[in-house]
This record gives structure tokens, C-alpha cells and sequence, in this order.
């Protein structure tokens, strides 16, 4: 039985042909026998009679006299349709809403329309549609932009032969298509931080912008007109003076550049190849790069990648910090009742407004820093070991925060604006009960707050006659009221006071 090739496959064939592709050509490059492409070639020009039940994969079997390709608009490549004359007609049914089969059924009834059912079924299908409005190229200026993007890197096999997959990351350069290749096991934010750290060393400058995949190392929430980065992301950017901007989600044409720079490399650096370690394959390709992929002609520049670089993009990229991006760990913390967060299993607070929501904490060997939602520093800890507390006096709210806290010179400041005598008093007590009085200045002004300062006062007078220096005195004063020990003076003379000679005298006599 003769091969039956499907309707798409004959159009080719005949698009193809109509080219000046040869026979064989078109043979070897479809996948079919040469025998077969003669034959459609032949039925085409009608120079033999047609092989019945030629079917085009629909159920439906066309004849061989039916082959003839065209289409519905006089801007299509290649013959004209059998339907074009009957354009109007065919257009006004369309708008009835009649369906392909009746639309030819009435075609052949009325007109005497002699083609097949699909030859209107494609006319169709090519009324509605446009000249297609031609991708724009987007080339940019030298060290403005460079391209990121993951892709399957070769494996690594342990000298066990156990199989690892990795991740190769490429960064190329917009303008001069240099770029550099790193392979990872793992697609996290402190991978991506790495890879692209490392480019820019590689480089010896910065980019002004990074275009990246929406990948969730990066890009928390994917959105083309506020994308939710990384914090991290953000810091380590603000660090390098760079910018990321997302592609718009499911638009890999957005970064053409290093889509076809990761079928590069996977192509030619990569395939077929195996390393048996991570570092092994990194160090090939910093190798590859350097001697295959710097010396080629780029197919769009004309010129040789590497020494283009060299020339025109080095100059423009940013220069490079000081040092590398300080290397911490971050994670989203809630807030407890407490006003602490837990970092590493010990507590540091925060400020009271801050209890029940969530902040952003990072930390390193030394330091913990917390931040707000809009990444705003907060505060700033010493690093505790576990189970420790690292509180700081600010943070504990004014309700919760004792007198005693506040220390004996704010006390008997307050105590102070009481009246003179209880500051005396206060002062007093102070000086003769030492660090137990303490709680005493707050109990009097606890007094103070529930009874007039001019009766507080008073009482703390009378309580300094009769040098009485307990709290439940002056409370007693306050309740029953007082009055002051009343002061008698000693007198020399008087008709009823002997002089003391006369007591000598009275002694000797007695004991004479």
C-alpha cells in the first residue's frame, strides 16, 4: 500500500517545491521516501491519475485532483484558493453563522463549487487572520543590560557512579554576547546571589540592569508592573548598583540573548559530557568560555565576542565595590506577645508597636539586624548565645516599665515636686535603709497619686519630728491626721534648781 500522507505534510511538500527545493532535499529533510515525494509532486501537476483515498487525518478522505494549495489572501505565498472567487459569498455565510460543511454543501449546490470540503475549511480558517506584525529586535548600549537565565547542566557522577543533576546559570551581556557559566545543584537565593556576584568579578564591572526569569530564588511574587523581589535580592543589588527587572511572566522572548545562550551551552560546552565533581565542570567552564565561546563570530555581531568586549562594553560597565556582598542568613519573623523575635533559638526585642506582626530579620556571626516590611532598619543586636535575652530598655512599653526601673534620681526627682519636707523625708528614709528604700520613694508616690501633695507633705513633716521613717506611719498620719512633737527647751536658772556646789556639800555631809 502507498504511503497516505496527512494534508499539512502534502502542503509542505508543495510549499517546498514551489521554493526550488529538489526532490531529494525535501525527502531527506521531511523524513519520507523520495518515491513518495515524486508521486505528490506528480498528482499536483495533474500529469497522472490520482491515487484514491488520500485521507488528511480528519476521517474524511480527499481526492488526489484536490491537492491544490492556496489561500484566502492575495498577500499568501503561493497558488490561489479555489474559494477566492466566491470570497463575498463565503464571508456573508460566515457572518449567518453557518458551519464549514454547510457553507460548502451550499457552495456546491448553488455555484457548482467543484473542490473539497477542506479546501474551504482552510479558506476559512485564513479569513480572520492578519499579516503578522514582525518581532521588534532590542538592542541596547554598551554595559547597560545583561540577561540571566537557568538551564540543565551537564551531570555530575561520584566515584560511586551515583547521578546528581545540576543547574547551569549564564549571564550574558546584551551588546557584546560575553558571558559567563556557572553550574549549581540547587536554584536558591544564596546560589543566585553567588553566580551573579561571581560574573561580575569575572566581568570586572557592573551592568546598570539585570533582565531575569521570574524564578522564585528571585522573585517572589512574579507581576510585569511591580514585581515582589527578594530581599536579599534587593540589598545585594543596592550593594552593586544594578537593577532587576523581571521579563514579563511567559514571555521568553523578553531574554532572547541568553535563551539561545543556554542552547549554546548546553549544546556545545555541555552535552554528552559528565564531571565528577561540581567543581570540575565549573572549572571547564570557565575554560570553555574563555577559549571556545570568547573566540567565536557571533552570528549577529560579526565580531569575535571576546575582543568586542575588550573593546567597546569593558569601559561601560560600573565599577565593582569595594568588597563582595556581606554573606548573612534572613528569615521572616513574627513578633511574639513578648515584643521578641526568635533568631537561632535566642530572643531580641523589638519595639513595642511592632508585637504580633512580622519583620525581616538577618544575622551573622556577630550581628542582628531587623527590619520593617518596607525593609526600613529597625534595630540593631549584639548576637547572644541560645536561649538568651537581648532586650533593649526602649523597646519595653511605658505601661510595663516600673518606677524602679527608672532609678533612684528620677524617683526623687518626682518625689521632689511633692513639697519640701517629703523630699526631705524621701532623702531621710533613703539614707538609713539604703537599696530596701527604694520600693519605699515608689510607695510614696503611690501615696501622692491617690491624696493632695499638701497632705502628703504634711504628713512627711510630721513624720520627720518624731524621726519616724516607715511608709505605714505616714499612711497612719494620712488617715487618723497629726500634729508635731512639740520641741522643749532646757533652762539653766530657775528658784527651784540648786546650784551644783550645794550638791557637793550635801555629798561630804553624808558621808561624813
Amino acid at each position: 500500500m502507498a504511503n497516505r500522507l496527512k494534508l499539512a505534510m502534502i502542503n509542505t511538500i508543495l510549499t517546498l517545491k514551489a521554493r526550488g527545493w529538489s526532490q531529494r532535499k525535501i525527502a531527506r529533510d521531511l523524513g519520507i521516501d523520495r518515491e513518495t515525494v515524486r508521486r505528490y509532486l506528480t498528482l499536483s501537476t495533474g500529469c497522472s491519475p490520482p491515487e484514491p483515498g488520500v485521507s488528511d487525518g480528519s476521517g474524511v478522505s480527499n481526492p488526489a485532483t484536490n491537492l491544490h494549495i492556496g489561500s484566502a489572501s492575495d498577500h499568501s505565498p503561493g497558488p490561489q484558493s479555489d474559494c477566492e472567487p466566491y470570497r463575498k459569498i463565503i464571508e456573508d455565510k460566515c457572518g449567518q453563522g453557518l458551519s464549514r460543511q454547510r457553507i460548502w454543501q451550499d457552495l456546491c449546490a448553488e455555484h457548482d463549487f467543484s473542490s473539497s470540503y477542506h479546501s474551504v475549511r482552510r479558506f476559512i480558517n485564513r479569513l480572520g487572520q492578519e499579516t503578522p506584525i514582525p518581532f521588534r529586535r532590542m538592542e541596547c548600549k554598551p554595559g547597560y543590560e545583561a540577561q540571566v537565565d537557568f538551564g540543565t547542566g551537564a551531570p555530575v557522577v561520584d566515584a560511586q557512579g551515583r547521578r546528581r543533576k545540576t543547574h547551569v546559570l549564564r549571564i550574558v551581556l546584551s551588546f557584546s554576547r560575553k558571558a559567563y557559566s556557572e553550574v549549581v545543584y540547587c536554584q536558591t537565593t544564596d546560589n543566585f546571589i553567588r553566580c551573579l556576584e561571581n560574573a561580575f568579578w569575572y566581568f570586572g564591572g557592573v551592568p546598570e540592569t539585570l533582565v531575569i526569569d521570574n524564578l522564585k530564588a528571585a522573585v517572589k511574587n512574579a507581576d510585569w508592573y511591580d514585581p515582589d523581589i527578594h530581599p536579599k535580592i534587593q540589598s545585594f543589588c543596592a550593594h552593586y548598583g544594578t537593577v532587576i527587572l523581571p521579563c514579563k511572566p511567559y514571555m521568553p522572548r523578553h531574554k532572547g540573548k541568553t535563551e539561545k545562550g543556554i542552547e549554546y551551552v548546553k549544546g556545545n560546552g555541555l552535552k554528552g559530557r559528565t564531571f565528577k565533581s561540581l567543581f570540575e565542570e565549573n572549572q571547564f567552564l570557565l575554560h570553555w568560555e574563555s577559549h571556545t565561546a570568547d573566540t567565536r563570530i557571533h552570528g549577529t555581531t560579526r565580531r569575535q565576542v571576546g575582543s568586542w568586549f575588550q573593546e567597546q562594553e569593558k569601559p561601560h560597565l560600573s565599577k565593582l565595590p569595594a568588597g563582595r556582598f556581606p554573606c548573612f542568613a534572613e528569615a521572616q519573623r513574627a513578633v511574639h506577645r513578648d515584643g521578641h523575635i526568635e533568631v537561632q533559638k535566642a530572643y531580641y526585642s523589638v519595639p513595642p508597636e511592632y508585637t504580633g506582626r512580622q519583620v525581616w530579620a538577618r544575622w551573622d556571626g556577630h550581628l542582628v539586624r531587623i527590619f520593617n516590611s518596607r525593609m526600613e532598619q529597625i534595630v540593631v543586636h549584639a548576637h547572644v548565645e541560645p536561649g538568651q535575652f537581648q532586650t533593649q530598655q526602649e523597646h519595653i512599653h511605658s505601661r510595663k516599665r516600673t518606677k524602679m526601673e527608672n532609678g533612684t534620681v528620677w524617683l526623687l526627682k518626682r518625689i521632689s515636686m511633692i513639697g519640701e519636707h517629703a523630699d526631705q523625708w524621701a532623702k531621710a528614709m533613703l539614707q538609713a535603709r539604703g537599696i530596701a528604700g527604694i520600693r519605699v520613694l515608689v510607695g510614696l508616690l503611690n501615696l501622692a497619686g491617690r491624696h493632695d501633695h499638701t497632705d502628703v507633705d504634711r504628713a512627711c513633716e510630721i513624720a520627720l519630728s518624731h524621726h519616724a521613717l516607715r511608709l505605714k506611719t505616714l499612711r497612719e498620719i494620712l488617715k487618723r491626721g497629726g500634729r508635731t512633737q512639740q520641741q522643749i527647751e532646757f533652762i539653766d536658772e530657775h528658784p527651784i534648781i540648786r546650784d551644783l556646789s550645794s550638791y557637793g556639800d550635801f555629798v561630804k555631809d553624808c558621808l561624813t
